[in-house]
């Protein structure tokens, strides 16, 4: 797809965690401009503001998964967005160089653990999304997480994708469950440049989402839920159309692989969001507290969505098809 001027001029006119992606990967800038706006990530915007939140102990919020003290009985709708996994997932989704968070790895491993039996920060726990996205973060920092990428293998379902919910016996796979998980296998695979089984897991997953076309019940052909046709910036942990094509895209470049054509219908969703000035508008995001808010408001003509959408189709419509 052609990206008008007025709107890439608009997505360039951001923070620089978003900016950086903007230049890199729809301007064509070279990579001397992008990695300037990217190193200014750590000092500037969104990412100096959430870093300065840091505790001294090495945590958000003083907590693990949830800030210290949340009541989930009275905290309202949804969860909060500020403790440790989601800042640092955060951080990582944004582009910051790990430097800028020397020491922390083993501040964490010190201090902090787990809600569920407290349990030490980067051993993981029981679920699959909180130990995806420990995954991931462990290796941006430099961890030794690899027992935790061998935990994949043992809980992966017969259906071949994941469920947080296999503690309490689930042995179908969840959309969302599996979606983190791959993810978090792919930037896993990424940093290390582990392949073998590791990979084999994510496409397992991976073809677990597709076989459905990351919207459908196997068995009926409906669609699962309303996140199908949702779209919202942050993504945090939902399978919602876009999230799940930018991760298919990713995984796609990393395998040396053109698109899937199983991913047309989400494709389509995310197509059909555009307005006719060429931008997406927010939808509502996951409820819950936020240090502070990133995007625009729901309704509103959102800069991150539309990034992601324009990134996406343009690798969809750009590549041949399988």
């Amino acid at each position: 797809m052609e990206l008008d001027a007025p709107v890439l001029d608009w997505l360039l006119d951001s923070d620089p965690a978003l900016r950086w992606q903007v230049e890199r990967d729809l301007q064509g800038a070279p990579p001397q401009v992008w990695e300037a706006t990217r190193r200014r990530v750590a000092t500037e915007g969104f990412g100096a503001q959430l870093l300065a939140r840091q505790d001294p102990d090495g945590q958000w919020a003083g907590g693990a998964y949830f800030p210290a003290g949340f009541d989930a009985a009275s905290s309202g709708p949804g969860q909060p967005w500020t403790a440790t996994t989601w800042s640092l997932t955060t951080l990582r989704d944004w582009g910051l160089d790990s430097s800028a968070l020397a020491g922390t790895a083993e501040l964490l491993e010190s201090n902090c653990h787990w809600e569920y039996d407290d349990l030490p920060y980067w051993g993981g726990e029981v679920d699959c999304c909180i130990n995806a996205f420990t995954l991931a973060n462990g290796a941006w920092l430099g961890i030794d997480v690899s027992a935790l990428a061998g935990w994949f293998a043992e809980h992966r379902l017969p259906d071949g994708g994941w469920n947080c919910e296999w503690v309490d016996g689930s042995v179908r796979s969840s959309f969302h469950s599996t979606i983190n998980v791959v993810s978090g296998l792919l930037s896993y695979e990424r940093t290390t440049g582990t392949g073998g089984e590791i990979t084999a897991l994510r496409h397992s997953g991976q073809e677990y989402l597709l076989e459905r076309r990351l919207q459908y019940r196997r068995s009926t052909g409906e669609r699962v839920g309303p996140w199908t046709t949702r779209l919202a910036y942050p993504f945090r942990w939902v399978c919602t159309p876009l999230r799940s094509v930018d991760h298919f895209r990713a995984a796609a470049l990393h395998d040396g692989v053109p698109p899937d054509p199983r991913l047309a219908d989400a494709v389509e969703v995310i197509r059909s969001a555009q307005r006719p000035d060429g931008r997406w508008l927010q939808g509502e995001p996951e409820p819950g507290a936020v240090w502070f808010e990133v995007d625009a408001p729901h309704g509103e003509p959102s800069r991150w969505l539309t990034f992601h959408a324009v990134r996406a189709l343009q690798w969809w419509d750009g590549t041949p098809r399988r």
